[in-house]
């Protein structure tokens, strides 16, 4: 990932991603649309930048807003029929089928409960119907996705759920050399962390809580006091 220097607001045309649109494929992220040929920014922030054209813009937010393939963390609320209605952090809850698990048939149905925690990608999200989310990939494999047993649940910022989710994300991977863990990391600001025992688990969750205030630059002094509390 490249940062640039440029800060976008909303209705900013980008003219250098629909030159580059011309010759390649270009995915936009959050805080980007399409309108007709042209590209604007619909929030306010830094204009980021993957190769090889994949861009979006950085932008704080309290509330999540769902996309379409966001991986999410959700907790589950009632039952519908045969759907399961789920809260993600978003302004209405999502929904996802009994179906939309791995190996689920009629006579094989999940077993969910209220209060249960599930990793989802959003399949479809749209301002005027609910969200839909599916614990399957492509293939219909549940890969990492499913329902969370055990384990510690806790919130943190959009930003730092984002950050969590980039490729050979440096902070994970620091912390991996202290101490072997499961994650599982919502972009929706959701965390679910599971160690070989409780006071691991806890060590590891105020870690990346501490990234909140301190940033990446710091991620070797949190890892050196990571060991210090696992000695004591």
């Amino acid at each position: 990932m490249s940062a640039t220097s440029t800060v976008v607001m909303p209705g900013d045309r980008i003219t250098a991603i629909e030159e580059l649109a011309k010759s390649k494929r270009v995915i936009l992220g959050p805080g980007l649309r399409r309108l007709d040929d042209t590209v604007v920014a619909s929030k306010a922030g830094p204009l980021r930048h993957k190769e090889p054209g994949t861009f979006w813009v950085d932008n704080y937010q309290r509330r999540y807003i769902p996309a379409r393939g966001d991986l999410v963390l959700g907790i589950v609320r009632s039952k519908a029929g045969d759907l399961y209605r789920v809260d993600i952090g978003a302004a209405d809850t999502a929904s996802i089928s009994y179906l939309a698990f791995e190996a689920a048939t009629k006579k094989n149905r999940p077993d969910l409960n209220p209060g249960d925690l599930i990793y989802a990608r959003v399949l479809n999200a749209s301002a005027d119907i609910e969200s839909e989310l599916v614990c399957v990939n492509s293939v219909g494999k549940r890969g990492k996705l499913g329902v969370l047993a055990e384990g510690f649940f806790f919130k943190c910022s959009l930003n730092l759920g984002r950050m969590l989710l980039r490729e050979n994300c440096p902070v994970l991977t620091a912390l991996t050399r202290e101490l072997p863990y499961e994650i599982a990391v919502g972009v929706n600001g959701r965390i679910w962390l599971n160690a070989h025992s409780l006071k691991e688990t806890v060590a590891l969750a105020n870690a990346i809580s501490a990234l909140e205030q301190t940033g990446c630059a710091e991620i070797d002094k949190i890892c050196g006091n990571l060991g210090d509390f696992l000695q004591t």
